[in-house]
């Protein structure tokens, strides 16, 4: 399995706010987890409006720790709400259950972590995260 260095989060992190960036998105925060759940970078753009970091961190975080992209984890919260609210209390509150968490994945399917965005509309930030991840040359898993 690959392993998502610092340089190659840095790097996903500011390739997803340069998509956004290209496509007039709001200001946006970006978060990059490694498969281990532990956090490698963090960018917020000025003008994103506070606790941004935080939701992204729980979109990408509750992505990688139930193993979905966050748009499946919206379906099961729409589905199975008592699950979503058991699995949110399970990872310590730490679960954002709308589109924007994205996994990391290589070219052989393996996990190496997950990017979080918020700051536009859920389907933006997805749309910003797939293109930072894209932008290195490895997978996106949103959970479509």
């Amino acid at each position: 399995m690959s392993e998502l260095t610092l340089t190659l989060a840095q790097t996903i992190a500011e390739a997803t706010l340069k998509t956004a960036r290209e496509k007039s998105f709001k200001p946006l925060a970006v978060v990059v987890y490694d498969a281990r759940g532990a956090l490698k970078a963090l960018l917020s753009e000025d003008g994103t409006s506070l606790k941004r970091a935080e939701i992204a961190m729980g979109k990408a975080y509750g992505a990688l720790a139930l193993g979905v992209g966050s748009r499946a984890l919206h379906k099961m919260a729409t589905d199975r709400p008592y699950f979503i609210a058991a699995a949110t209390h399970a990872v310590g509150g730490q679960l954002v259950p709308v589109p924007g968490g994205v996994l990391i994945k290589d070219a052989h399917g393996h996990v190496m972590g997950s990017v979080g965005v918020s700051g536009d509309t859920s389907d933006n930030d997805e749309i910003a995260a797939a293109g930072g991840i894209e932008a290195v040359g490895l997978v996106f898993d949103a959970g479509a």
